[in-house]
C-alpha cells in the first residue's frame, strides 16, 4: 500500500482550511498532517514534521504568500508548494509559477481539481489549468510596457492598496516602510505602468479584477 500523501494547509481563515478538509475528504491518498495560520507558523511546521505537498495562500497575515514561497523553496527544496489564491490565475499565477511553485489554484476551484493537482505536485508535475497554459505559450519575451507583470512582488503589493485608495502613510505602517520608501515605489510603479496618476492605477486595478 503506498504512502499517503502529506499535505500541509496554510491560510489564515480557519473555514478556508476547514473547506479544503471537506473537499480532500474523498482522497484516501491524502492527508491533512498539518494546519498553520501565518507564514512563521508554516515555517516552525516544516521544520518539525515531513510534508510532500503544502497549500499555500497567497495573502497572509505576516507576509506575502510569494515571499513565503521563495523561503520554503530555499529551505525545503523537495517541498511541492501549490499557491492558492481569491485572484485571478492572471495575476499572481506566472509570477508564483517563476518562484518555483508546483501550480496555482483559485479558491473557487472545485474538488476534483484540488485533488488532481495536489496529486501532480505530490509526483513531481506541475499543476497548470488550460486557460493559464494558453497564457503561459502566449508569452514572448518581456511583458509588455504599462502591464502590472512588469511589477516587481513588493510593488504589485504597494500598486493594489494604491488603487484601493490606501494613503502611502497607511500603506508605509502596514507594510513597516518608511513613507519615503512607498513615495519611491509609487514613483517606479508609475513609470513601470506608464500612468500619470493613482487614479489611473485603479482604473487599471479595476478593470483587470486586481481589486476584492
Amino acid at each position: 500500500m503506498h504512502k499517503a500523501i502529506r499535505l500541509l494547509i496554510v491560510d489564515d481563515h480557519t473555514v478556508a482550511r476547514h473547506g479544503v478538509r471537506l473537499m480532500l475528504s474523498g482522497a484516501d491518498d491524502i492527508e491533512v498532517g498539518g494546519e498553520a495560520e501565518s507564514g512563521a507558523e508554516a515555517l516552525q511546521l516544516l521544520q518539525r514534521q515531513r510534508f510532500d505537498v503544502a497549500l499555500l495562500d497567497v495573502g497572509l497575515p505576516d507576509r506575502n504568500g510569494l515571499d513565503l514561497l521563495k523561503v520554503v523553496r530555499e529551505q525545503q527544496p523537495a517541498l511541492a508548494v501549490l499557491m492558492v489564491s481569491m485572484y485571478a490565475e492572471d495575476i499572481y499565477a506566472v509570477r508564483a509559477l517563476k518562484h518555483g511553485a508546483a501550480g496555482y489554484l483559485t479558491k473557487n476551484c472545485s474538488p476534483a481539481t484540488l485533488v488532481a493537482a495536489v496529486r501532480k505536485a505530490a509526483a513531481g508535475g506541475k499543476y497548470v489549468s488550460p486557460a493559464l497554459l494558453q497564457k503561459l505559450a502566449g508569452m514572448l519575451g518581456q511583458p509588455a510596457a504599462g502591464t502590472h507583470d512588469r511589477l516587481s512582488d513588493r510593488e504589485l503589493d504597494i500598486f493594489k492598496m494604491i488603487a484601493a485608495g490606501d494613503s502611502l502613510v497607511l500603506i508605509a505602517a502596514a507594510l513597516h516602510l518608511s513613507p519615503s520608501t512607498v513615495t519611491t515605489y509609487r514613483a517606479r510603479i508609475l513609470d513601470k505602468m506608464a500612468m500619470k496618476s493613482n487614479a489611473e492605477l485603479t482604473r487599471y486595478a479595476v478593470e483587470h479584477g486586481l481589486l476584492c
